[in-house]
């Protein structure tokens, strides 16, 4: 029987999550060494019944408190450093990073590719490049955890949360939900498969429904009546979308914030809690008429208005 001691490391950030934690637990050891070794002889040395010297010795007990405690603390405070490097590492995506996104459901993830194509429990990625998901969940908390990517992040009802990667290795490697999400948790399980970016070309193009997340999300757009609103000529005043993603937007509140795939969600379940400046509070809500899938195919079209002009030639 093989039983490695870590699963494969197969992303850019793999090797040093690794190399923290072995550091991290040859410190731990050499701490408990340090205090248990001697606490172990002195039991023996200075047992009941045996016959030593037990006088208080002299010792410069301020310089030996002082030393001890300054080393031990620059070590910690050096562990902290590089960990929280590592830390802001995996919490921060690269701009440049392809997106995808995920949906944790009773008892499976759905995932979504721009070109449309959609996964159950499985997910295509090219090795070499930084992959971002966006991770959203149906019903309750879930986990989306890679093992051999070092890489874990919470999927929490209501909100976004983010996780990025970026494989090394061609290969199939497990995926897990590592949050406790009902009787059937155990069977949350499914594969990430990561390929030569040729190959994974040619999985897009063998794959491809022909109708991308973007163009999904401008029919709903329409189904919805959104754009008797927002788009064309129309008669209520209501911010246009043409280059809005990813440009910051002055609110009635006086805060101004930047339209990221947050903003749009907020704006569309809960629109009287970010009002735009300049518009009244009139939009209705859509929580429970739009479901998650739907949210990204919504975003999907608003990001790809990112670069469109309203009319007049005006962003």
């Amino acid at each position: 029987m093989n039983f490695p001691l870590f699963p494969p490391a197969a992303s850019t950030i793999a090797p040093q999550t690794d190399l923290l934690f072995i550091v991290l637990v040859a410190v731990s050891a050499l701490v408990l060494a340090v205090i248990f070794i001697p606490t172990i002889y002195f039991l023996i040395k200075y047992r009941r019944g045996r016959r030593v010297d037990r006088r208080m010795p002299e010792l410069p007990s301020f310089k030996i408190e002082v030393t001890w405690t300054l080393i031990t603390l620059v070590i910690f405070l050096g562990l902290y450093a590089w960990a929280s490097e590592v830390y802001l590492k995996i919490e921060t995506p690269p701009a440049d990073a392809l997106e995808l996104n995920v949906v944790g459901k009773q008892w499976m993830w759905k995932i979504e590719h721009p070109e449309g194509i959609s996964e159950i429990d499985q997910l295509h990625i090219p090795i070499g490049q930084n992959v971002k998901l966006i991770l959203a969940s149906q019903d309750v908390i879930h986990s989306f955890f890679i093992p051999a990517f070092r890489v874990k992040e919470d999927v929490v009802p209501g909100r976004y949360t983010t996780e990025w990667f970026c494989a090394t290795e061609p290969g199939t490697y497990h995926l897990f939900c590592s949050q406790y999400c009902g009787a059937n948790h155990a069977q949350m399980i499914g594969q990430v498969i990561a390929m030569d970016p040729a190959a994974y070309q040619r999985w897009l193009t063998q794959k491809s429904p022909g109708v991308t997340l973007a163009q999904r999300g401008a029919k709903l757009f329409r189904d919805l009546g959104c754009s008797g609103c927002h788009m064309g000529n129309s008669i209520v005043h209501a911010p246009r979308l043409e280059g809005l993603y990813g440009k910051p937007v002055p609110l009635a509140n006086g805060q101004v914030v930047v339209a990221d795939d947050t903003y749009i969600r907020d704006c569309i379940l809960t629109p009287q809690l970010r009002v735009p400046g300049g518009y009244p509070p009139v939009m209705p809500t859509f929580q429970g008429h739009v479901t998650e899938d739907e949210l990204f195919q919504l975003t999907a079209y608003i990001k790809s208005l990112a670069t469109a002009t309203v009319e007049g030639g005006q962003p």
